[in-house]
């Protein structure tokens, strides 16, 4: 009976002692109350039985922190909402046990901290558009502090940045205003582009008159193609400056082919041979040369130039 005893005491030892550990957990063993030098794992562990040997274990894969929301008011005095998440991994599951009590609440608690501390320095415009910054510095000051726990931090990212929806509205409207900024510029651009180009036409076109003329028949004609349109002639400076008689029965007679090209262009295409074949009347012509010459001649304060 005492070697049955002593048999089965020696078997319930055996299979206390023994135990399996996964490929990613470690056990760090106190032998009645003292840390063993080095953590023992993967695969079959033996350990002296009935409470000689005490083991913890720990996961060394990489682990994902959630920081919870965090209400930080900015350096312009702004509040707004910031979460992230901080991805961690165990390199030394020594010092994650013995240097510090729980290593998990400890780097959430430092990394919410730290998180706050950064963006209170900042200005809001300044979080929004430098996220990678902020993500970089958070996961340097981290590295710093956690490494003496066997911590590693791999990477930290902001979740997401919640604004009060007044400073929604107010962006909005910048934004708005920017882009109607923008359009101005390109606007007034064009216009100088448009008024450079202009300029050297107009002086292409000074050194040969006939060709200004040519451009205000183009015109007219593009303008009489269209139906129920009001067609105004331009009348030369020249006529109401004063001239010499020559010049008035010059424009008289360019005025009058004026019109008599735009009734042919209004009549349609068969009207507008028949009318440019056929020469203007010369009593008309004659009457409008005359009243010409006699208000060039004598120009009085209330005098009507004739339609």
């Amino acid at each position: 009976m005492i070697v049955l005893g002593a048999v089965l005491f020696a078997g319930l030892g055996a299979l206390t002692s023994l135990r399996v550990l996964r490929e990613y957990e470690r056990a760090i063993v106190f032998r009645l109350g003292r840390a063993r030098k080095q953590a023992l794992g993967p695969g079959v562990v033996l350990m002296l039985p009935f409470g000689i040997d005490r083991s913890t274990t720990v996961d060394t894969r990489t682990k994902v922190i959630q920081i919870p929301p965090q209400e930080v008011i900015t350096r312009d005095n702004i509040s707004i909402g910031v979460d992230a998440v901080v991805y961690i991994e165990i390199s030394s599951p020594m010092d994650a046990i013995l240097r510090v009590e729980q290593y998990l609440p400890a780097t959430l608690q430092l990394a919410a901290t730290t998180l706050r501390s950064i963006i209170g320095r900042m200005e809001l415009d300044e979080v929004l558009a430098k996220r990678a910054e902020i993500n970089t510095e958070v996961q340097e000051i981290l590295e710093a502090r956690v490494e003496q726990w066997g911590v590693n931090i791999t990477a930290v990212e902001i979740k997401d940045i919640s604004l009060p929806a007044e400073m929604k509205r107010a962006m909005a409207r910048q934004a708005e205003a920017e882009r109607e900024r923008r359009a101005k510029i390109i606007m007034s651009e064009g216009e100088l582009q448009a008024a450079q180009r202009l300029a050297e036409a107009a002086r292409l076109m000074a050194a040969d008159p006939a060709a200004l003329q040519l451009r205000l028949y183009q015109t007219m004609v593009e303008v009489a193609a269209q139906p129920n349109m009001t067609i105004v002639l331009p009348v030369p400076i020249e006529l109401l400056a004063g001239g010499s008689p020559g010049q008035a029965a010059q424009m008289a007679q360019m005025a009058q082919a004026a019109v008599t090209a735009v009734q042919a262009l209004a009549a349609g295409t068969a009207n507008a041979r028949q009318l440019a074949a056929a020469p203007a009347p010369a009593a008309e012509a004659a009457e409008a040369t005359d009243a010409l010459k006699t208000l060039l001649a004598e120009p009085k304060p209330d005098a009507k130039v004739p339609r």
